[in-house]
């Protein structure tokens, strides 16, 4: 226990000085995690520290058990239809199209290496190829989830969808003997621990609230509870904590002003836990073989490349834009910390080559690191690799499935059909105004033809919809869309006023300084003061220089004052 403290000592502030340099330079936490964990697993290697792979084992699947507690928290059985509905297509797709292939791959590699049994071992292989990691894919995309942008979504459902199919995975794959007795009663115990956590859910849940009067401590001490109880219920009859973990995040509501303490001292708990989880990932990390080099290659190969190609082309085919299909696509290329249970499991059992062990360890933590270091050039990929390929496709989809009365100008451009572009469409109507709605959400396609006089379906951070939009014409843009990418898109193809939105005061200043008109900032702003510039802006021309000038002053009063601070830019 002593040599694992030291050597925990050892992994965090080599963790804490990595980050001082991810920090300073704005880039995502995750490699720097791994990569500590590699220098302390290089560490072990030559005698400096102590620590042993099942300690590793063991630290990483306490790790994995409580992150997949947080995504069992996060889950909203209200939005549960429309998330699967979402993804299920292309999930569906992956799952259909790449799963046999890498099984068919996987079983190569056991007959070529001498794996003592190849299927099982192909099976393992086939679950790192096909499923993504949530940790992963939703923290990058955690901005774009919240703000319910259309990628984010697609993400995040694909990701609930695989995480099921892991659950299940692991049920079966975990059982001692491979016989239809044994992997029932898995099936069974794992039906059971689901149901006593919807009764808990429904039922227990409330009682605790009620019981604790609402005092924040005591219900997250509660939820703590659940959880060791779910862990050690699933430890009892000899299924993998993951599994109790997850139910036991089911258990627990996070919807609700009571359950906002339990929402917020898990986070805090969270990032704990992400942090070992990525350093023991780069700590089981092995030196290469030849053998092992080739088979995480191949899994690298299937990840990086081919997962994403089919997922895209499921999501276009489905009727979204490429964009968007490449950016949800682009954040579910990593292999599944949830694969990395059911390999943990395996290695526990002793029904997993160490070799194949040793190889989806080291594909988890270079497509972790890949894709988390290639985010900030995706729209970059996109315009030179991507769009070349999709780009006709994409005007032709768009002009069947757009209208646009011809001859139109003068008109206001609206980025965004939710619930505030419904709002401003009444508006348009009941002042009269001509507009036409950009939407890049096919979901809500019959909305826009039954709702609006004239509407594309497209990206608005591509050129042609606002070509079929006629923006050249227009004498307003607005946008409800409270997206740092698409506000500065929205200024670059716009001539004429533009009033875009803002998370923070601190972010409407920059984008008033860049050309915009007026930057709704929802979090300090009433909300219907929206409405009342466009309809100013729509009226009265001369009024519009001062609009810019008094509003900038007003945002500039509210950072001075510490509102962009409190709201996202600290």
């Amino acid at each position: 226990m002593a040599e694992l403290v030291i050597a925990l000592s050892v992994v965090f502030v080599t963790a804490g000085i990595l980050l001082l340099f991810a920090n300073h330079f704005g880039l995502s936490p995750i490699p720097f995690y791994i990569i500590a964990g590699l220098i302390v697993g290089f560490a072990g290697e030559m005698g400096v520290v102590t620590i042993e792979q099942t300690d590793l084992v063991e630290l990483a699947q306490w790790g994995i058990a409580f992150l997949v507690f947080v995504f069992g928290i996060r889950v909203e059985f209200d939005a549960l239809r429309s998330v699967i509905r979402d993804g299920e297509g292309a999930a569906i797709t992956l799952l259909v199209v790449v799963a046999p292939i890498a099984f068919g791959i996987g079983y190569l590699f056991g007959e070529w290496f001498g794996f003592a049994d190849p299927v099982r071992n192909a099976i393992y292989f086939s679950a790192a190829a096909t499923l993504s990691s949530t940790i992963v894919g939703a923290g990058l995309l955690e901005t774009e989830i919240r703000d319910n942008l259309v990628h984010g979504r697609l993400a995040n459902s694909i990701h609930f969808f695989d995480d099921l199919v892991a659950i299940g995975l692991i049920l079966i794959l975990s059982a001692e003997a491979f016989t239809a007795d044994v992997v029932t009663s898995q099936i069974g115990y794992g039906v059971l621990f689901l149901i006593a956590a919807l009764l808990i859910y429904r039922h227990g849940f409330p009682l605790l609230i009620r019981l604790a009067d609402g005092v924040e401590e005591l219900i997250l001490m509660g939820s703590i509870s659940i959880l060791i109880g779910f862990i050690a219920a699933a430890e009892y009859v000899g299924i993998s904590i993951v599994v109790g973990a997850f139910a036991a995040g089911i258990a627990v509501r996070s919807e609700g002003a009571e359950s906002l303490g339990v929402r917020n001292g898990i986070s805090s708990i969270r990032d704990f836990f992400v942090a070992i989880f990525f350093v023991t990932v780069g700590a089981l990390v092995q030196f290469p073989t030849v053998e092992m080099a080739t088979i995480a290659l191949a899994l690298v190969g299937l990840v990086l490349v081919v997962n994403p190609i089919v997922l895209m082309l499921a999501f276009t085919y489905e009727g979204y834009d490429a964009r968007t299909g490449y950016l949800a696509s682009s954040s579910l290329n990593q292999v599944s910390e949830l694969s990395l249970v059911i390999a943990i499991q395996a290695l526990l059992l002793g029904t997993i080559a160490p070799t194949l062990f040793d190889a989806i360890i080291l594909a988890a933590a270079v497509t972790m690191i890949l894709t988390s270091a290639a985010r900030r050039y995706e729209d970059a990929v996109y315009e030179r690799v991507v769009n070349r390929f999709v780009g006709r496709r994409q005007t032709r989809k768009i002009d069947e499935r757009s209208y646009v009365r011809d001859g139109l100008e003068d008109h206001i451009v609206l980025v965004g059909y939710g619930r505030q572009g419904r709002w401003l469409v009444e508006t348009f109507e009941r002042i009269d105004a001509e507009y036409v709605v950009i939407e890049n959400d096919p979901v809500i396609w019959d909305d826009l033809r039954a709702e609006c006089r004239n509407y594309v379906l497209g990206d608005a951070m591509a050129r042609y919809p606002w070509q079929k939009a006629n923006v050249d014409a227009a004498s307003l843009v607005v946008s409800t869309v409270e997206h740092r990418p698409v506000s500065e898109a929205i200024l670059e193809q716009a001539d004429c006023d533009t009033i875009l939105r803002a998370e923070t005061s601190r972010e409407g200043r920059e984008l008033l300084d860049e050309g915009a008109t007026f930057v709704n900032v929802p979090n300090v702003l009433a909300a219907d003061q929206l409405v009342e510039t466009v309809e100013t802006v729509v009226a009265d021309e001369r009024s519009r220089e001062t609009l810019r000038e008094q509003h900038r002053d007003t945002l500039a009063t509210l950072e001075r004052y510490g509102f962009a601070t409190q709201f996202g830019d600290g």
